[in-house]
């Protein structure tokens, strides 16, 4: 009796720890979640939207100017209207069938289907009117109106922005950079300042979670902002940047590098949005 009660026990206690074991083991381990990024998608949305506001009072202006014949009006309204577009191209551009009328450059679109700002600056600039425009101006108004109407639709997500803030620089480095965009009023420096405002907005909203990522990367794309705006601040007077076309070869292509040099860290951006 007293040995089958030792024997018992034995097993008892082994049979305890064994359960014991496959309870620990049976514990999941902790999974590793994503940050909650709702506040900075919800802070991005409120800045874009108030951009497409500052744009449809500043188009109105524009487009006012043409249809009433004030050209010089309409030529001191086209590039800083523009900005508040380029800004917010992460948003406005989701919607691509008002984008290209919008801002479509001549030979984008079919030429019966081109409309938007660059067919207007086409006739301030090349053609010297305003007359035979006065369509073109209400057409724009329409639009934009339209698009103010549709970003509210829009699902501004991390990767949204992740990827816009890349595309804005990208977009600089690729086509801007040649004059392509304002190829008649040479106001392309306007257009490259915008997006690359656009882009820090959405880097300022992220840079406290990339902090904690990668303080180091954190800093160098601050760095790189910091050369890229010292270049065009070089090219300001007050609120006016200087005409493309006056650029040297030399200043085009340090600012092209700056650009680069700043798209290449922006693209690792990403890691903001991976579980910890």
């Amino acid at each position: 009796m007293k040995k089958w009660t030792k024997t018992t026990a034995i097993l008892t206690t082994a049979v305890t720890l064994a359960a014991c074991g496959a309870e620990d083991a049976a514990e999941p381990a902790e999974v590793a979640s994503a940050p909650d990024l709702s506040s900075v998608t919800d802070e991005y949305r409120v800045y874009a939207i108030s951009e497409i506001d500052l744009f449809v009072t500043e188009t109105e202006k524009f487009a006012q100017a043409v249809k009433t014949g004030d050209i010089e009006t309409a030529k001191a309204a086209y590039a800083p209207a523009r900005m508040h577009y380029e800004r917010a191209e992460p948003i406005a551009e989701v919607f691509g069938d008002l984008d290209p009328k919008i801002d479509a450059r001549e030979g984008d679109v079919p030429e019966e289907e081109w409309t938007g700002y660059h067919r207007i600056e086409k006739g301030l600039w090349i053609d010297e009117t305003t007359e035979g425009y006065e369509e073109y101006a209400q057409q724009l108004i329409d639009d934009t109106k339209l698009l103010r109407a549709k970003v509210e639709t829009v699902d501004v997500t991390p990767d949204l922005l992740i990827t816009g803030a890349v595309d804005l620089l990208n977009e600089v480095s690729t086509s801007k950079v040649t004059g392509e965009e304002d190829r008649y009023s040479h106001t392309d420096l306007y257009d490259f300042a915008a997006n690359v405002e656009g882009a820090e907005k959405i880097f300022t909203l992220l840079q406290p979670e990339l902090e904690q990522k990668d303080e180091a990367l954190s800093a160098e794309i601050d760095a790189k902002f910091s050369d890229v705006y010292t270049l065009l601040d070089n090219q300001k007077e007050g609120d006016a940047y200087t005409l493309y076309t006056d650029l040297t070869d030399a200043e085009v292509k340090e600012l092209s590098q700056a650009i680069d040099a700043l798209a290449e860290p922006l693209s690792q951006l990403g890691i903001v949005t991976e579980a910890s």
